[in-house]
């Protein structure tokens, strides 16, 4: 059963699914669709444009798919599209797209903690986790199940690879390669996240290719082209490692050191 508060102002044209809750003085525009079991809390605003999957909690205060923050923008119609059991902590920021690709999109199963701003045309992946107070750039990539810490500025561009850690108060101005690390000022590669590829049900064999594939990029002597063409040349050449040779040939920005 669907849940309105009195003192929430919802437009007629925004579109609920069964089981919403919407809690006092949050204001949802039309053009907007909330999936089933969706919860938003007090004084949250979600402006035209904002699509949420299912069963997505946004907190009090937060503001969902406003304008982008961008000089370009010229009032045409683009969308923040958020996938199902994402959690929006209090007073995230969290932009429209731009003409670049007519939307933002965050994944399914995402936890964004307080304070985090996302900027126009960012792609999120499922299972990502942002501390407090990370600020994304426009057209960053975060890839599924990377985590960054709090405090973190992401620069334009940027993009994080999956099952990436990013230590907190950090700032991030290159590519950070996936299943990695990252940390110090300036910041840099720290290892393989062996941890978290341990909880996620990495065996020790994949992740020591993972390793051994690092080792060549980031511990021989080799320039990255020519470590490239060794880690192509491995054995082993599970997935993991074509996903980091992928990586860093595509990268536009350059990874960091």
């Amino acid at each position: 059963m669907t849940n309105i508060h009195p003192m929430a102002i919802v437009d007629k044209d925004a579109q609920l699914g069964s089981d919403v809750t919407i809690g006092p003085f949050s204001i949802v525009q039309g053009d907007v669709l909330l999936g089933d079991g969706c919860t938003i809390g007090s004084h949250v605003f979600i402006n035209s444009g904002s699509r949420l999957g299912k069963k997505c909690r946004v907190f009090k205060g937060a503001v969902v798919g406003t304008e982008p923050q961008d000089l370009k923008y010229a009032n045409e119609k683009t969308t923040l599209e958020i996938g199902d059991n994402t959690t929006i902590r209090e007073f995230c920021t969290l932009n429209r797209g731009t003409t670049h690709s007519m939307k933002t999109s965050i994944g399914s199963n995402c936890l964004l903690m307080a304070y985090v701003h996302i900027a126009h045309d960012c792609v999120i992946g499922d299972n990502v986790i942002l501390a407090n107070a990370v600020n994304l750039a426009g057209h960053v990539t975060i890839e599924s199940f990377a985590t960054v810490g709090g405090m973190t500025p992401i620069h334009q561009f940027a993009r994080i690879g999956c099952y990436a850690f990013i230590g907190g108060g950090l700032r991030v101005s290159k590519d950070i390669p996936p299943y990695i690390l990252a940390a110090g000022e300036p910041i840099k590669y720290a290892g393989v996240n062996r941890i978290g590829l341990s909880r996620k049900g990495f065996s020790e064999e994949t992740m020591k290719e993972i390793r051994n594939a690092y080792k060549l990029l980031y511990r021989s002597r080799k320039n990255i082209s020519q470590a490239l063409a060794a880690m192509k040349e491995l054995d082993s050449q599970i997935p993991e490692v074509k996903n980091i040779t992928q990586f860093v040939e595509s990268s536009k920005r350059g990874i960091i050191k």
